[in-house]
This record gives structure tokens, C-alpha cells and sequence, in this order.
């Protein structure tokens, strides 16, 4: 969270949540100041919610859900209850959920599989209406969402990726940073950081440089993520190739370190 963000919510006047009549909020439910609850919102007993959060009507949040500080969610979503998963048999499991994300109507959020484990979304997302995120998926900050977005179990999602509306994303894959994918794409393998990919059967489009534009790399960095997207995509060489070849005629800055880290950690393969 930026510190403006941050000096911004301590200005505000604290008060006590405001509550209306007929939402169902467990007395063990913790609720931080400044809080707004709509009407026929449910709130669980392992629920806690920070500070400077608007909560529309007929929310609801089950399970053991912990919410950070200043998010809005719209009607009709759904946080925090059991997963759609046959192996779940009760374990003690976990959503977590940082600061100033908003999330649309009915987009559903699903506790974890497994004793321990969590389903976590970080801070400053955009999840648009009947998104859905399930069991075990990681999302990182500033990722948007587009509507009915559909994340199967075990999916990670890096800071800054934006994913069109309609795309299902298959379990265990994962999005890197910065990446962009078109709306109705089926995403079923890594999608690395810093491209375009879109389609069904989904396809490699170049490198997201608008995006990257916008977020302050300079054309150094641009330069050189380029020329290791031609190595990549553009060579006729296989990855390991591409990998080697990179290493050799690519500066090693924190961005390319972070593309070629991501590419060597992929288990269901790159998108080609």
C-alpha cells in the first residue's frame, strides 16, 4: 500500500461500524472502525474485517476470512466459504485478503484445501462481477480481474497482471507480472511476465509495452525484454536455447532475472 494511501486512511474520523438492521453478524466476528455493512449481509465468526471497509448488501463471508483495511465489496459476493472440491473434508483452512481491493458483485472467493493452507489475494485488485477464485490461488497487488474471470484451484497470479473477462485460467498455472491476456482466452500454461498473450487456443501477441510504459519501465528495459521475447518466440529455438542465448546477449537487469527465473520454475510448460 502506497503512504498516501496509508496517511489518508488515518485522517479519517474513527467511528464505530455502521451496521444495518437486518445484516446477520456473529458476536464473534471482529469488525475495525469505520466500517460499513448493508442489509442481509451474513458475517461468520471467524470473520475479521479492518478498518474503513464498505461492505454492500447481501454479502457474504464465512470461514475463517481476514480482510485488511479499506476494501469495498459490491451485493451478492461470496467469501470465504468451502471450496468445490471433493478432497476438502473440513480442514482448517484459510482466505486472506489484504488492503483497498475491490471486489464486484457475486464474485465468489473460496477457503483453501488442506489443514493450514490459504487462498490469499494481496492489496489493490480489481475483481469485476462473477469472478471466480478457488481453493489455493494466489493473487498478488494491482491485478485486475475482468468480468467472469473463472481461476481454478492452486493458480498464482504476479503484481500488475491484467486478465480480459471471460478467460478460465487452469489449476496449478501461473501468471506472471505484468502479463496481459485477452478476454475469452483459455489459459491452461504458464503465461510468463511482461507479454500479450490472447485466443482459443490462446497465442503469444508480443510484449505488453503499453503496459509497461505506463508502469515507468524505461526503454532501456523495454529494449532489452524485447530482445529476449525474439529469443523466446521469435528464434526457432527451444526454451532451453533461448534460455542460454539470453544469458549470453541480454543485460541481466531485475526484470529479464525475473523473466528467465520464471520460465526455469514452470512445471506444466510456458504458453509457445
Amino acid at each position: 500500500m502506497s503512504a498516501n494511501i496509508k496517511r489518508a486512511s488515518k485522517l479519517r474520523p474513527v467511528r464505530k461500524p455502521e451496521i444495518h438492521s437486518t445484516a446477520v453478524i456473529h458476536p464473534d466476528a471482529r469488525i475495525g472502525h469505520n466500517v460499513n455493512i448493508g442489509p442481509f449481509t451474513v458475517i461468520g465468526p471467524q470473520v475479521s474485517i479492518g478498518a474503513n471497509c464498505e461492505i454492500a448488501s447481501s454479502v457474504v463471508i464465512e470461514g475463517r476470512t481476514t480482510i485488511g483495511n479499506g476494501n469495498k465489496i459490491f451485493p451478492g459476493a461470496i467469501i470465504g466459504v468451502v471450496p468445490q472440491d471433493l478432497k476438502y473434508v473440513d480442514e482448517d483452512s484459510s482466505v486472506e485478503i489484504g488492503d483497498n481491493n475491490t471486489i464486484r458483485e457475486y464474485a465468489t472467493i473460496h477457503l483453501a484445501s488442506g489443514d493450514n493452507e490459504k487462498t490469499r489475494i494481496g492489496d489493490g485488485n480489481l475483481l469485476m462481477a462473477y469472478v471466480h477464485v478457488a481453493h489455493n490461488c494466489v493473487l498478488s497487488d494491482n491485478i485486475i480481474l475482468a468480468n467472469a474471470v473463472n481461476l481454478a484451484g492452486h493458480v498464482a497470479i504476479g503484481d500488475w497482471a491484467i486478465l480480459g473477462g471471460m478467460t478460465p485460467v487452469h489449476q496449478f498455472v501461473r501468471i506472471g507480472a505484468h502479463a496481459f491476456i485477452g478476454g475469452g482466452s483459455r489459459v491452461a500454461q504458464d503465461v510468463p511476465p511482461f507479454i500479450r498473450v490472447a485466443g482459443n487456443p490462446v497465442e503469444v501477441s508480443g510484449l505488453n509495452s503499453v503496459g509497461l510504459k505506463r508502469r515507468g519501465f524505461s526503454e532501456e528495459s523495454l529494449f532489452n525484454l524485447k530482445k529476449a521475447y525474439r529469443l523466446l518466440y521469435r528464434s526457432g529455438m527451444n526454451v532451453s536455447q533461448a534460455l542460454e542465448k539470453m544469458a549470453l546477449v541480454c543485460q541481466l537487469d531485475p526484470h529479464l532475472e525475473e523473466l528467465m527465473a520464471f520460465i526455469r520454475r514452470s512445471e506444466r510448460g510456458i504458453v509457445r
